[in-house]
């Protein structure tokens, strides 16, 4: 195919020799297959913030912070540079965690450079050599569905101890190859520990798997996995291998109202996006 202008400075640096096919196209990037020398992989091209549909909020936002104080207060004020600076921050974040996560062993497609706003990383493929399904577009049982939520709680909390909370998970950006889930879609990657919403956001993460693989294993609806995982990682007693259950007491501290309000507002985002993601799956 025509190698479209947002590649073509990969292609002339030689990071790229040959664009493939558009793999698939959502509101926040558009992925293509590329050949690099004998290798098949994806390039991730990030869209400009004002073609974007996820929301950039302080939530994501806190606990990323750059070295350079002029960029800060660039950041801070708008400013054209800044909003430059932000989304380089904002593209870093994906490549910075998939680094990480890989190191901490978890399982997400292996990356090899974010250049002019594209991220190039290895195309996670099924036991036939195609591209990968989502999970949302997996056949399950009911002893499947909780074999792969185990397999996906263990790998949430291998990010919790590497400091890395998706901030987005859900069958939607979660594939499926021959090996079983591998992760993906990490730029609104949350710091667990520099951000102020960190627990609400994992617990979000994890109900979001407890009601995909609900629909095959009812038992997983309403469990508390999340609130379960945090405690655990809170308590410095959180191990991949800790026998979860899903329970936890009730609370006995009194509420906070504001913590409340952010959740909700978080959780309005979230589903508007996830009505999106829908909406482009029927599309």
């Amino acid at each position: 195919m025509k190698t479209p202008p947002r590649l073509q400075p990969l292609v002339e640096e030689g990071l790229i020799d040959e664009v493939m096919r558009q793999l698939m196209s959502g509101k926040e990037a558009t992925v293509y297959v590329v050949r690099c020398g004998d290798e098949i992989r994806c390039a991730k091209v990030y869209k400009e913030a004002n073609q974007r549909s996820f929301h950039q909020a302080v939530a994501y936002q806190e606990g990323r912070r750059v070295k350079n104080s002029r960029q800060a207060r660039a950041m801070e004020k708008g400013t054209r540079f800044g909003k430059k600076m932000a989304e380089e921050v904002w593209q870093n974040a994906e490549v910075d965690a998939l680094y990480r996560l890989a190191a901490a062993g978890v399982t997400v497609p292996t990356p090899y450079v974010c250049f002019e706003g594209v991220l190039l990383m290895d195309l996670v493929t099924d036991a036939q050599g195609n591209a990968a399904p989502r999970l949302n577009d997996v056949e399950f049982d009911h002893d499947k569905a909780l074999q792969f939520h185990a397999k996906l709680l263990r790998e949430v909390i291998l990010m919790l101890n590497a400091g890395v909370i998706h901030g987005d998970l859900s069958e939607y950006n979660i594939l499926v190859d021959e090996q079983g889930p591998v992760i993906i879609d990490l730029p609104q990657a949350i710091d667990a520990a520099g951000s102020s919403v960190a627990a609400s956001m994992l617990e979000r993460d994890v109900t979001n798997l407890a009601n995909f693989f609900g629909t095959f294993a009812p038992e997983l609806i309403g469990s508390q996995y999340g609130k379960e995982i945090w405690n655990l990682y809170e308590a410095g007693t959180l191990t991949p291998d800790y026998p979860l259950t899903g329970k936890v007491p009730a609370p006995t501290e009194p509420v906070d109202v504001d913590a409340v309000i952010n959740e909700i507002e978080v959780a309005r985002l979230e589903e508007e996006d996830r009505i999106r993601r829908q909406l482009e799956q029927q599309s």
